[in-house]
């Protein structure tokens, strides 16, 4: 899960600098066809169906993914970053919540409790507008769709727990970019396509890479731990956000953001850690 979540926040740091003149949905795109190519050539040297077993929750998997990315995005472009990024990590909240019931996997108050110790620590990081001296009203429709997108996300991350006793990580990942590419592309159709220009043909490459790349391990991690423990470490992609924010960015953080970032590594830690036997 940390591998991955390594990749991810490279992912974040090339879509950064694309998205600059890149509309967001031609970048999401990117993404998903550079998986779907990785994919397939890595399936075509395993001995599996690239088809999967359980195809209702291979699709299930996808449209969940699929909308978790799309009311992400949106509710970044309509709401201040750091309040769209809040709401989207609340889902290993709520990832732990809803595997209690769709998993049976039991939920210790010491894992609650330090959930909620991360999500405190994201909330310090991030410092939204809705909590903090000086803030705006914020769109109700994006908000909205912001806590559907965390939802989806969360039950994108207990699927992919679930599918983990029959089917293999890369069939698993395959079918996100199966089910995300053609649904993405009305959108951008209304969005408009700009053509790459030089480096940001790379930029692309390497967000699509990188996502791969951050999939496969973190689809790896939720078939070696439970939903609640291992969706909990993508929390440390806040802190590595801030990190690449001051060595490339010159994004240097304040007080409360550092006080959050220790908050965040150490409920991640209490969290993920096993239970002396």
């Amino acid at each position: 899960m940390l591998v991955g979540t390594l990749f991810f926040s490279a992912m974040s740091v090339f879509a950064k600098l694309a998205g600059e003149r890149l509309p967001t949905m031609e970048l999401v795109l990117a993404r998903v066809i550079v998986t779907l190519v990785m994919c397939w050539w890595a399936l075509r040297s395993l001995p599996i169906s690239p088809w999967g077993n359980n195809k209702r929750l291979l699709l299930m998997r996808g449209f969940a993914g699929f909308m978790g990315l799309s009311c992400y995005f949106y509710a970044i472009n309509h709401l201040p970053l750091a309040d769209a990024t809040v709401i989207q990590f609340c889902n290993p909240m709520l990832a732990a919540l809803i595997a209690v019931f769709a998993l049976r996997e039991p939920l210790r108050g010491a894992e609650v409790v330090a959930t909620i110790l991360s999500m405190v620590g994201v909330v310090l990081v991030a410092q939204p507008t809705f909590l903090f001296a000086g803030g705006a009203a914020l769109d109700p429709l994006a908000v909205v769709v912001g806590v559907v997108g965390a939802i989806f996300s969360a039950i994108a991350y207990v699927v992919i727990r679930r599918l983990g006793a029959t089917e293999h990580h890369m069939v698993v990942v395959f079918y996100f970019p199966l089910v995300t590419g053609p649904a993405s592309l009305p959108l951008l159709a209304v969005e408009g396509i700009v053509m790459p220009e030089g480096i940001e043909w790379l930029l692309l490459l390497g967000i699509g890479v990188a996502a791969q790349l951050g999939q496969i391990e973190i689809t790896k991690g939720f078939k070696l731990e439970t939903a609640g423990r291992a969706s909990a470490v993508t929390y440390l992609q806040i802190v590595l956000a801030y990190t690449w924010g001051i060595l490339l960015f010159g994004e240097f953080p304040n007080a409360l953001s550092i006080v959050g970032a220790a908050l965040v590594v150490l409920g991640v830690f209490s969290i993920t850690r096993r239970a002396n036997p």
